[in-house]
């Protein structure tokens, strides 16, 4: 070593540190100098350990190790491969390299196009580092070369060839290992040569390489080896056990999704699965932003794994993607509370309807309650009445008075419980039911949902009960954890708003009916039906047949004589269509250039719609004894109903036509009975009851009829007929009668009072029992008819028959 150089001393192996030193003088003319005779160019590695024996290729990317390499290709020399402890160090100093390492020669010195450097280098002895060197512009250490030991005897022997059959053996468990190399194993006689060979190849960490390179002793490295190399030949022979296993069982369905899986590898790497790729992360965004419960998020994620693992082309792939569209597209999270203005709400309710005051002051009182308490439960109303009273027109118009989305469901038919709690998704095609099919539509959970035509639900069968089904949807104690057979998990129902309608209340069955709140809506009078044609229809039905307001103009009278001459019904749907039907004449008469604007008279309707369908009929046939008139109610309303009694020459007999119920029939006989037992004060001869059958007929034969309230109606037909007294063409009348004469209540007096007043009736009779349901009567009916309140059948005789008989009784 010169005078002028200044040496790092070694670290020593009792861990003291080295000392840097620096040069005392500059190097002349930036001339190399001679490295010591014990020095070696040291060449720093991130992830390789060069054994004794071993040819490698190394890959230089710093540009002192590249000086270095070329230095020692030129000079012949020898170079030190060091492995570092941290890769992630570009600069490594003394303390960041490993102190033992192997002297190879470069046997190739390789520059690459792309500015690459690469070295062929063969490992040739191990050392271990004595002084790291200053001066140069490469690493350069002092070593101590560590030869290897000449160990022989039986037990190096035995390792060794223990060693090379266990190699030799994983060798051939391996697929694609040349026959060279194996022949080249076998041959290797040297033990410690044949353990740096077989430490240079086999499969382990760079750490447990680099102690394996630390082990002088050459018996305790072959049992390393031998211990490593067992664990390896274990973990081979497990994964044959296994393939083959594998290999056995697969069937040609498992085979096709191998073969699918091994596409999917392949597309990927061609970048065409980069579109599942990213449609898997928008599924999985979609998840994170629903707001789902836990519950449902967990369900959610389980899917997805399920269908990450899945090919395309599988037969579940389309129904996983589709249950996890439904999951993410409904509406979980809790709506936010929107203002509730009380004023504002009425407003839009007396915009969107007339009347109905019973139930806009239904609505306005939920909104009032929502108001005190956001976290209170929804009402369930159901709407009941006849076809075209604006049933599902007041639920759109609850939506705008709410400020919430409407959806309506129409149940009308539904005969399987799928339909209503949703399919199982044991099939292709199955969806949800109707109920969250209109949320997810909606779009919000504080939503109304119209169950519309709840009363026209098919009966129960092998397809199950729906209306067992929808108890569930509209129990506010149970509808917050209402499970859809589809989607499997709970959804909150408690937010919505449901409005049931229904034209009969007879066929919902009992648990389901007593769940909703039932609000009837019996029809309108003539003065309600001409406000709403003027408010809503007219203005409709313009719109609809491309007229403007001035185009055409249409009087009150017109509309009175459409309302009376052209319909005869509770709601107003057959008066739109009547109206629509005068605006298209005109849109003709406009459109054909014979007009510009029409106004229309109450004397052109009878032009336009033909001869009047409906008449007041009443007195024509109530002028004679024998005639009396009834009230009814049906599905659609009320209706007037004659009762005609006759009697002819017999043996005592009742004869009763007209298709008539049994309750009916027993009214019948009822009131005849009734008639017996007060001949004497009636003045009616007992002998000619004895000698004469009585007919009574109910027109409209081919109309079934039935109930009790008919019985005032066959009473007074009776009585007049055998009395000849004819009964008051203005009056009708209702009741149910008992053999003791006294006057029973009923049913359905708004809808018959409604249809009374629509025959031109002016004084209803009604059972004095019912005098409860007065204020239920529109106003204008109370005002234009005279009410009786009956309390036995005598009432009903001084009010509804003739002074004077027409003619004689016989």
């Amino acid at each position: 070593m010169s005078r002028d150089t200044t040496v790092i001393p070694a670290r020593a192996e009792d861990g003291a540190r080295v000392e840097s030193v620096r040069a005392q003088s500059a190097r002349a003319e930036h001339k190399p100098r001679a490295l010591p005779e014990d020095a070696v160019i040291i060449l720093p590695v991130r992830n390789l350990v060069l054994f004794p024996g071993v040819v490698l290729p190394i890959t230089i990317g710093r540009e002192r190790s590249r000086v270095a390499a070329q230095h020692a290709l030129r000079s012949q020399q020898p170079v030190g491969v060091l492995l570092q402890r941290r890769r992630e160090i570009d600069h490594p100093g003394p303390d960041d390299l490993h102190w033992v390492g192997t002297t190879g020669t470069i046997l190739r010195y390789v520059s690459a196009p792309d500015g690459a450097h690469h070295i062929v280098t063969q490992g040739e002895e191990r050392f271990r580092v004595v002084q790291f060197l200053e001066g140069w512009e490469f690493p350069v250490a002092r070593v101590q070369r560590i030869a290897e030991q000449a160990a022989r005897g039986p037990e190096i022997e035995a390792h060794a060839l223990a060693l090379k059959q266990r190699a030799v053996e994983i060798l051939r468990m391996l697929p694609q290992v040349p026959e060279e190399m194996v022949a080249g194993l076998e041959s290797i006689t040297a033990p410690a040569r044949l353990a740096d060979l077989v430490a240079g190849l086999m499969d382990a960490a760079i750490d447990e390489k680099q102690a394996m390179l630390e082990t002088f002793d050459l018996g305790e490295r072959i049992e390393k080896l031998l211990a490593h190399l067992a664990r390896r030949a274990e973990v081979l022979r497990l994964t044959q056990e296994i393939s083959e296993r594998t290999r056995e069982s697969i069937d040609q369905r498992n085979r096709e999704h191998l073969l699918r899986e091994q596409l999917r590898s392949i597309q990927k790497e061609l970048g065409e699965g980069e579109e599942n790729a990213a449609e898997l992360a928008e599924i999985e965004k979609a998840i994170s932003e629903a707001g789902m419960p836990g519950e449902v998020e967990k369900q959610a994620r389980k899917e997805l794994k399920r269908l990450q693992r899945m090919p395309e082309g599988a037969g579940e792939h389309s129904m996983v993607r589709t249950y996890l569209d439904w999951l993410t597209e409904l509406p979980w999270r809790n709506p936010d509370p929107a203002p509730i203005d009380i004023a504002a709400a009425r407003s839009v309710l007396d915009a969107d309807h007339y009347g109905l005051e019973k139930v806009k002051r239904r609505i306005l009182e939920y909104l009032a309650v929502r108001k005190l308490n956001p976290s209170g439960k929804s009402p369930i109303l159901c709407f009941v009445g006849p076809p075209g009273v604006g049933k599902t027109s007041l639920g759109q118009s609850i939506a705008r008075a709410t400020g919430r989305e409407f959806s309506r469901v129409s149940l009308g038919g539904v005969h399987d419980e799928a339909e209503i709690r949703g399919h199982r998704r044991t099939y292709i095609g199955s969806l949800p039911g109707n109920i969250i099919q209109g949320l997810r539509k909606a779009g919000t959970r504080n939503c109304v949902m119209m169950l519309d035509e709840v009363d026209k639900l098919g009966a129960g069968g092998f397809h199950g009960d729906p209306a067992s089904a929808l108890l569930e949807v509209l129990d506010p104690e149970q509808n917050s954890t209402f499970r859809d057979n589809y989607l499997g998990v709970p959804y909150d129902l408690s937010r919505v708003m449901f409005v049931c309608t229904a034209n009969v209340l007879d066929t919902i069955p009992g648990p389901l009916r007593d769940r909703m709140e039932v609000i009837q809506l019996p029809g309108y009078t003539e003065e309600e039906k001409l406000q709403i044609a003027r408010r809503y229809l007219v203005a409709r039905q313009l719109e609809a047949n491309g007229l403007e307001p001035g185009q055409c103009e249409i009087g009150d009278d017109a509309l009175r004589v459409i309302i009376g001459d052209y319909t005869r019904e509770a709601g107003v749907r057959n008066l739109e269509r009547e109206i629509g039907t005068v605006f298209r004449h005109v849109a003709m008469r406009i459109a054909e250039g014979m007009a510009g604007q029409m106004g229309i008279p109450a004397a052109q309707v009878a032009e336009i719609l033909g001869p009047r369908r409906f008449e007041a009929e009443v007195a024509m046939r109530a002028a004679e004894p024998g005639v009396a008139t009834g009230l009814a109610w049906t599905p659609v309303g009320g209706d007037i109903l004659f009762i005609e009694a006759t009697r002819m020459p017999g043996g005592g007999k009742l004869i009763l036509t007209g298709q008539l119920g049994d309750v009916m029939k027993e009214s019948a006989q009822a009131a005849l009975s009734l008639i017996k037992s007060r001949a004497d004060p009636l003045g009616i001869d007992a002998a000619v009851l004895e000698k004469s059958d009585i007919h009574v007929h109910v027109p409209a034969g081919a109309t079934p009829k039935d109930g009790p309230s008919a019985g005032v109606a066959m009473f007074l037909a009776l009585a007049s007929l055998l009395t000849g007294r004819a009964v008051r063409s203005e009056v009708a009348m209702t009741g149910e009668i008992s053999l003791r004469g006294l006057v029973l209540p009923i049913g359905g007096v708004k809808e018959k009072v409604l249809a009374a007043l629509r025959a031109g009736i002016t004084t209803v009779m009604l059972p004095a029992r019912n005098r409860r349901e007065f204020e239920e009567i529109p106003a204008d009916a109370r005002e234009k008819l005279r009410f009786v309140w009956l309390e036995r059948v005598d009432d009903a005789l001084a009010v509804a028959l003739s002074p004077e008989p027409a003619h004689a009784a016989a």
